[in-house]
C-alpha cells in the first residue's frame, strides 16, 4: 500500500490552512462533500495530499448513511479523546487490495462505480484508516485536474508519517487496520501525551522541522 492522503479535523472553513500557506505550501482546490456533511481544504504534494476537513453540515454528517464512518464522532470540535486524523491508502500496484478488514462506503459525492473501503473495527483513539482502490498520486492526474505541485517551501514528496495517540490508545493493542498501516512501513504509531501527526517530507534530508501547535496537532521534519 502506498499512502494516498491524509486528513486532520479542522475548525469549519480551516483558518488552519493559512498556518500552512503561510509555512510555504501551494494550496490546492478545496471539496465540499455531499450528503457526506464535510468540506475540506487541500494541499498536493506529488505522491500524496495534506486534506484538512471540517463538518459544513451536521445533519449530513449525522446521517445513517454517513454515520458508520464515525466522521462527525472524529470532526466534533468537543471530540474528546478521538483521533483527529484519517489516513488513506492506495494500492502500490496494479490490482491490489487493502490487506485489512473493511467495509465499503459509498457517498453520493464519488463518480459512480467508486467506492472507499473503511477499516473495520478501529477504536475511536486510533486515525481513521481507509483504502481508495482507484487512488492515483497526484503528479499521475490529468492536466485538466492536475493540482499544484510546486512550493516556495520546496518540498516534493510525503515520506514518512508518524502518530502519536494518547495513554492507553497507543500501540498496545493496535486494530487489525493499524497493524496493517504498521506492516506497511509508511506509518508508525507510537503512545504519548497528545493526538499528534509527524510528517515527514523527503525524507528530511534539509534537517529542519516546523511545529504547527496549537493551531494544528501537526509537526513537519523536512
Amino acid at each position: 500500500m502506498d499512502i494516498d492522503h491524509i486528513f486532520l479535523r479542522a475548525r469549519r472553513n480551516a483558518p488552519e490552512g493559512d498556518a500552512l500557506r503561510a509555512f510555504g505550501l501551494t494550496e490546492g482546490s478545496g471539496n465540499r462533500h455531499p450528503g457526506q456533511g464535510t468540506a475540506n481544504r487541500r494541499f498536493f504534494f506529488q505522491n500524496a495530499f495534506i486534506e484538512l476537513l471540517w463538518i459544513e453540515d451536521e445533519a449530513e454528517a449525522g446521517s445513517a448513511a454517513t454515520a458508520p464512518t464515525q466522521l462527525a464522532d472524529r470532526l466534533r470540535p468537543d471530540a474528546a479523546g478521538a483521533s483527529p486524523f484519517g489516513i488513506c491508502f492506495r494500492p502500490a500496484h496494479a490490482h491490489d487490495t487493502a490487506p485489512f478488514p473493511m467495509w465499503q462506503y459509498t457517498p453520493a459525492y464519488l463518480p459512480a462505480g467508486m467506492t472507499v473501503g473503511i477499516g473495520s473495527g478501529v477504536p475511536l483513539a486510533e486515525p481513521m484508516w481507509f483504502f481508495l482502490a482507484q487512488g492515483t498520486p497526484p503528479a499521475a492526474a490529468p492536466a485538466g485536474r492536475r493540482q499544484p505541485l510546486d512550493h516556495r517551501a520546496g518540498l516534493v514528496e510525503l515520506t514518512g508519517i508518524a502518530i502519536t495517540v494518547p495513554g492507553g490508545g497507543g500501540p498496545s493493542a493496535p486494530s487489525a487496520p493499524a497493524v496493517a498501516a504498521l506492516q506497511s512501513g509508511r506509518v508508525t504509531l507510537d503512545a504519548g501525551d497528545a493526538h499528534l501527526m509527524t510528517l515527514t517530507l523527503d525524507g528530511a534530508r534539509a534537517g529542519r522541522h516546523h511545529d504547527f501547535r496549537p493551531a494544528l496537532p501537526l509537526v513537519i521534519h523536512y
